[in-house]
């Protein structure tokens, strides 16, 4: 077989595969995602494949107001997003609190450059996991830490420096 050949018949391998898991968890309602590497059927359920690339990870630190808690950038299925972990907690006080990417590792306690920043969208809550959609169009490269800020009072509750992971291919 010509290398052609071989090449066209592991892309229509490839795509039955996915089109047969696709069908699958169509018709089944009480599919589950798995954390693991590998699609398995496990009593007539399937579990689909879910991948996550951890590409900078940091950990909050007190700014104007007590913030703890993890932030990592992560790749699933080619989105980017920022992810603060269960552990997150920040105070309650602000009335208008926003997730932002700053390109210093040591963002300024009020902003005078607002153009300097990414803002993710207002805080979806002041603790526990949630997760903020990067746009493609952003260098994470120009981005060192996340930041928890309050708009309207212009003042950083909280930041963590973040660090990219060795095992990060993008």
């Amino acid at each position: 077989m010509k290398l052609n050949q071989l090449v066209q018949l592991g892309v229509i391998s490839s795509l039955s595969c996915f089109l047969s898991v696709a069908t699958v968890q169509a018709l089944t309602p009480s599919a589950k995602i798995s954390n693991s590497p590998v699609a398995t059927a496990h009593s007539g359920t399937l579990l689909a494949q879910k991948q996550q690339v951890i590409s900078a990870s940091g950990t909050f630190v007190k700014a104007e107001h007590p913030t703890s808690g993890t932030a990592r950038i992560v790749t699933e299925n080619g989105q980017r997003y920022l992810v603060l972990n269960s552990s997150f907690q920040t105070s309650s006080q602000g009335p208008d609190l926003h997730v932002l990417l700053d390109p210093s590792e040591k963002p300024p306690m009020k902003y005078q450059n607002f153009s300097s920043y990414v803002n993710l969208g207002k805080l979806q809550k002041f603790n526990g996991e949630q997760r903020y959609p990067i746009p493609a169009s952003i260098n994470l490269s120009n981005f060192k830490s996340a930041v928890i800020w309050c708009r309207m009072a212009n003042a950083t509750f909280g930041y963590a420096p973040l660090r990219s992971t060795s095992s990060a291919s993008n």
